[in-house]
């Protein structure tokens, strides 16, 4: 990864981890990092891969239902910046929800996603979040 996620990791399986994205503009947002090096995009994912990853998603999506009860799920294999093999799971809410007394206001509901990279979150509400997945998980 291009930043140092590590201490967004979430959770770890045989062929991905789970990091909570630090910009939580859409309160909830996963990265899925591919823990092989030689892989660069879904197409290259492997049979077990692919099959862990599906486990996964369910799971993931699990999790962040109990922690935010999200209306929608965006998923995204894009590559751009970071040139491995990684998924954005991007929770996606019709009403605004409140977390720690921060308003997460999904502007963008029902259209494609935008990243908003002004939107912050103190450190210990970053890790608070992380706690809910984590312990939904």
């Amino acid at each position: 990864m291009s930043d140092d996620f590590s201490r967004y990791l979430i959770k770890e399986y045989a062929y991905w981890k789970i990091f909570l994205h630090p910009n939580q503009g859409y309160l909830g947002r996963c990265v899925l990092w591919c823990t092989r090096d030689d892989a660069f995009e879904i197409t290259d994912a492997t049979q077990e891969e692919q099959e862990e990853l599906f486990i996964i998603l369910k799971n993931l999506r699990s999790a962040l239902v109990k922690s935010f009860s999200p209306d929608w799920f965006n998923y995204s294999f894009l590559g751009n910046i970071d040139r491995h093999l990684h998924a954005h799971i991007i929770p996606r809410y019709e009403k605004e929800r409140t977390f720690e007394k921060i308003i997460f206001k999904d502007e963008l509901y029902g259209k494609n996603y935008s990243t908003d990279i002004h939107f912050t979150v103190p450190d210990e509400v970053i890790m608070k979040i992380l706690g809910k997945i984590k312990e939904n998980l």
